[in-house]
């Protein structure tokens, strides 16, 4: 819509819609809301049963336009009502029983009596008021879709006197929307399940006084109310209270969280077992579950190359369909056939070409497979990228924080000396004076490891830029650094370097104590996500780290990588992504510092988004929680998707192809045709809701 952007923003609205059966009806629903007097532009979308209207329109002159439809129209933020089975398919039922009663009659009356031609008549008005309605509108302005083809073939067949023809494949037409509609809904229910996560009211403290209020009267700085049990209402930071909180609906993450004083939580999330005060810090609108909402609904729409190549054949199709139909009704009587048995048959044809199908077979996979990814939680920002995560053989991953852990750990000690506790006590009274993340991570080991060793008291603590530290202990001058700074250095200290481990020595002048060896390590899924991604078809893993060579060779060693490349600058990286043959390689990073290199990927995926605003926004796959195992996961999904599509556009052509075949003999009726049709839509649908079940 390229008319939108000289808007005012307050002069769009966007509605959600109930009983939108199928993409032909979304187009067509489209163009009878743009021809609304001031209406300036609308674009409907199917897969997520959304509008948006931009001018001024009644939600009563919106629904005017969708009335060939039945269609209802529902403000954004309001869940639809779902109607009773028996209210919302009246009239198929009633329909179904006449044509029960026509062929009673038939029985009754025989074949030339006129009351089940009478019956059958009937029962096609009652069934296919609303398909007649849209079809005949259509035809007045030349809109050739599913709905005017059959109104085509079914006042055709009523010319050529096959009143129970027309009667069963106006049935037959409403059982097959009815499925395809349901069937989309439950396409759409991951997101529809998202949308309900959060609550709509929370309780707030204001003034001192507690109440209930709506989440769009919530203002930052406000302080909600959580009991156990509850869901979080909003994003903020907790301010009172201790808790474990299920962020499954976020992350993706099965176990819960342990959140206190100063920890942001998630709107949505749901607080297990304990009271927590917590202070709001975004609106309801900008929210990470409001954004991912919005968000995976965008990623439905964006077409994906295949659902564009559909739509351009598409096309094609209809009208190749209606040349073929009516060569089909006029060309064999010219030499001789019957009329009435070839018109019938070019009705048929007319009735089987409906592309139905084929336009559904594509979005409705895709829908699936982006609303599944949602649950578990990853992003996927559009079609394409769903696609493109299927071709990948080669993913670039970031080490720090990705592969690793993020900091370093104590892996190793060793002792010089035969006085442990000596060394160990020197150690510590140095390292509790540094501010250095290698200080800190020992620190983090003696308090845990080596609760019972008293720090020394040091006297004259000295940093030594690049080299360590030292203090004077018991009058004695203690070192404590790189093994650069004493002159013997054991072979146990080489053995650690080689391992990729940093390696930090403590003694004195005259005695070496003892070694620690650190390193950042690899997560513990990394190894096994790594051959989970070889398993799959990914040809080539690369780390790519500004660390020395042994650290990443040795990380090449354990995690079984095919290759590393070390000593890397944010440029070096966005060069060899950008080296790669077509640029086919996905880069897995955090989102922030690797951004370069993310953006020139095919596939840039960042890791553990949540609450992460600029990954969202630049990431084409977010993986929400801090979990590695997502990515075969993603990849895993993106092949089956890709799978489905193909398998979707082969039985959309092929059943139709067959069912056209029938026309050579004269075989293809009406019944035959609206079941191809039918079965078509059902079988393409059926099988894109395969990809909800994986996991």
């Amino acid at each position: 819509m390229e008319r939108r952007n000289n808007l005012m923003p307050s002069e769009q609205q966007t509605y959600r819609l109930n009983g939108i059966s199928c993409a032909n009806c979304a187009q067509t629903f489209e163009n009878n809301v743009k021809e609304i007097n001031g209406v300036q532009d609308a674009n409907v979308h199917f897969t997520t049963s959304k509008i948006d209207v931009v001018g001024k329109a009644s939600i009563s002159d919106i629904e005017k336009a969708g009335s060939f439809e039945n269609i209802k129209v529902i403000r954004e933020n309001t869940e639809p009502e779902k109607e009773p089975f028996l209210i919302r398919y009246d009239k198929v039922l009633l329909a179904s029983l006449l044509v029960v009663f026509g062929f009673i009659a038939n029985i009754m009356f025989g074949n030339a009596h006129y009351l089940p031609n009478v019956i059958y008549g009937l029962s096609a008005v009652v069934g296919g008021l609303s398909l007649f309605k849209a079809g005949l509108i259509n035809l007045t302005k030349l809109r050739f879709d599913m709905k005017t083809l059959m109104t085509i073939a079914v006042i055709g067949a009523a010319i050529i006197g096959e009143w129970r023809e027309a009667a069963v494949v106006v049935i037959l037409f409403a059982i097959s929307e009815a499925l395809e509609s349901y069937s989309m809904d439950k396409a759409r229910s991951s997101i529809r399940s998202l949308m309900k996560i959060s609550p709509n009211t929370a309780r707030i403290r204001r003034n001192g006084n507690e109440q209930t209020v709506a989440i769009e009267d919530i203002a930052i700085g406000d302080t909600i109310l959580v009991r156990p049990g509850e869901r979080i209402a909003m994003d903020g930071t907790i301010i009172d209270g201790y808790s474990s909180i299920n962020q499954a609906s976020i992350t993706g993450e099965s176990m819960p969280a342990e959140k206190t004083h100063g920890d942001n939580v998630f709107a949505g999330t749901i607080n297990q077992d304990g009271f927590l005060e917590i202070e709001v810090t975004k609106k309801a609108k900008d929210t990470t579950i409001a954004k991912i909402i919005h968000m995976v609904e965008e990623a439905q729409e964006e077409r994906a190359p295949a659902q564009a190549f559909i739509d351009k054949f598409a096309a094609y199709y209809t009208p190749a369909i209606i040349a073929i139909a009516a060569s089909v009704a006029v060309i064999p009587p010219l030499f001789g056939g019957l009329w009435s048995t070839w018109v019938y048959q070019g009705l048929a044809v007319l009735v089987v070409g409906c592309p139905c199908a084929l336009v559904v077979s594509t979005p409705v996979a895709i829908v699936t497979a982006i609303g599944n990814a949602a649950r578990n939680g990853v992003l996927i920002k559009g079609g394409i990228h769903l696609e493109q995560i299927g071709t990948i053989k080669k993913i670039a991953f970031d080490k720090t924080g990705t592969l690793t852990q993020g900091t370093p750990q104590v892996t190793d000690i060793h002792f010089f000396s035969d006085e442990h506790s000596k060394a160990l006590s020197c150690l510590k009274g140095l390292e509790a004076r540094s501010n250095h993340p290698l200080a800190k991570a020992t620190m983090t080991y003696m308090n845990d490891e080596q609760q019972d060793i008293t720090a020394a008291d040091v006297q004259s603590f000295t940093a030594l830029h690049g080299k360590g530290i030292q203090g004077e202990i018991n009058g004695e001058t203690v070192f404590a650094g790189s093994p650069d700074f004493f002159k013997n250095v054991p072979n146990e200290v080489r053995s650690y370097q080689k391992a990729g481990k940093t390696v930090m020595l403590c003694g004195t002048d005259d005695e070496l104590l003892m070694a620690v060896a650190l390193r950042d390590e690899p997560r513990t899924e990394s190894k096994s996500v790594i051959q989970k991604l070889h398993n799959l078809g990914i040809k080539q893993t690369y780390m790519l780290t500004g660390d020395h060579a042994q650290t990443a060779s040795a990380l090449k060693y354990d995690l079984k990588l095919t290759d590393v490349k070390s000593g890397l600058l944010p440029e070096d990286k966005l060069n060899f992504v950008k080296g790669q043959e077509n640029g086919n390689i996905a880069m897995i990073g955090d989102g922030i510092n690797d951004t370069p290199a993310l953006a020139a990927s095919k596939v840039g995926i960042a890791m553990g988004s949540a609450g992460t605003d600029s990954a969202l926004e630049t990431a084409d796959v977010a993986l929400m929680g801090d979990d590695l195992n997502k990515l075969p996961y993603t990849v895993k999904l993106s092949r089956k998707a890709l799978g489905v599509i193909k398998q979707n556009i082969s039985f959309a052509i092929g059943i139709k192809i067959l069912a056209l075949l029938l026309v050579i003999p004269g075989w293809l009726t009406l019944w035959i045709a609206i079941f191809a049709d039918m079965g078509a839509t059902l079988l393409v649908t059926l099988n894109a809701l395969r990809l909800l079940k994986i996991s």
